[in-house]
């Protein structure tokens, strides 16, 4: 049985974590969280210790480490807002732990560099969330799309997820925190398709704004043009018509890709190759992080480029 401490206990994601830790057989010693709305704790380790204060729980975590208590953490899962995952997973390396932490793994690609330094001189390791990489749909399209051969496909994604006015008001809305919509909500499909289909040539950003983006990538295998937004404008009317708050559209081809069961256990899949040595680590997280902070920095290419023909009529008002 391992040890895990959790930042960032009273998020959204959080839970997601929990329940691995708990599936895979662990137990959490410690959670810290500015928020102190986490009674989801009691559904899972209602004996772990809570931290308001970051400092009391570092404090704590340094504590048992030095008394070499039983409670000494092997894992701090890391679930905490966007641009404090980088000072968090140093701490889970200064308490001579391994670090699992939620996309993106850090904003910016340097960042990376300390942390593989990091790992070397901690002689720790550096663990992200690639779930979607582990959805047993998505790994027969892994094989299928490598497959020898010269074509290039036609790739198309959308992906609108409908946020409230408090989106704005919170660390999600402010692109310094999160690194934006292409990375607050986008960096799991960009991975993906960087999984699926080799390495960015090209990456070009045709609308960017705060609640919506739009561009291309120019993959090995494929060309994609992509748009996401928070705005439930932006939703098709089949989604409205059928109450739903977020729409999700990936085509190859002009062929849907169809990935809508099998989401409910990934994280513990996750988390059971991670246990065994065999998670996805910071050269795994490196291309989609690279890909979002381009994206983040771009200025607008304009022109005839391609635009997902779904909203191509919303993009362009």
């Amino acid at each position: 049985m391992k040890n895990f401490a959790l930042t960032g206990v009273a998020g959204y994601i959080a839970p997601r974590h929990l329940q691995a830790i708990k599936d895979t057989g662990n137990r959490l010693v410690a959670a810290t969280d500015p928020h102190d709305s986490v009674g989801i704790l009691d559904k899972y380790f209602p004996g772990s210790s809570f931290f308001t204060e970051y400092e009391r729980f570092d404090r704590h975590l340094e504590k048992l480490r030095r008394a070499n208590s039983t409670e000494k953490t092997d894992f701090i899962t890391i679930c905490s807002p966007n641009y404090l995952h980088d000072a968090h997973i140093r701490l889970a390396l200064r308490l001579d732990a391994d670090a699992i932490c939620e996309k993106p793994l850090v904003l910016n690609p340097w960042n990376l560099d300390v942390l593989q330094e990091l790992e070397k001189e901690f002689n720790r390791r550096i663990f992200t969330i690639l779930q979607l990489r582990v959805h047993p749909a998505l790994i027969e399209l892994k094989k299928k799309f490598s497959e020898p051969g010269n074509k290039k496909y036609k790739v198309c994604l959308t992906y609108i997820t409908s946020r409230g006015i408090w989106y704005n008001y919170s660390w999600k809305g402010a692109p310094e925190k999160s690194g934006g919509v292409a990375t607050n909500i986008g960096i799991h499909f960009f991975d993906l398709l960087i999984w699926l289909f080799g390495n960015v040539e090209e990456n070009y950003v045709h609308l960017s704004q705060n609640e919506k983006m739009s561009g291309f990538l120019g993959l090995k295998d494929a060309e994609v043009t992509w748009f996401l937004s928070i705005d439930s404008n932006d939703l098709p009317k089949e989604a409205v018509d059928k109450g739903r708050t977020t729409f999700r559209s990936i085509t190859v081809d002009d062929e849907e890709v169809e990935f809508t069961e099998g989401f409910t256990d990934l994280h513990t899949r996750v988390y059971e190759q991670t246990l065994l040595g065999n998670g996805f680590g910071i050269d795994d997280a490196r291309p989609s992080i690279e890909a979002v902070f381009t994206i983040r920095n771009s200025a607008i290419k304009s022109g005839d480029e391609p635009i997902h023909p779904l909203l191509h009529n919303k993009i362009l008002k």
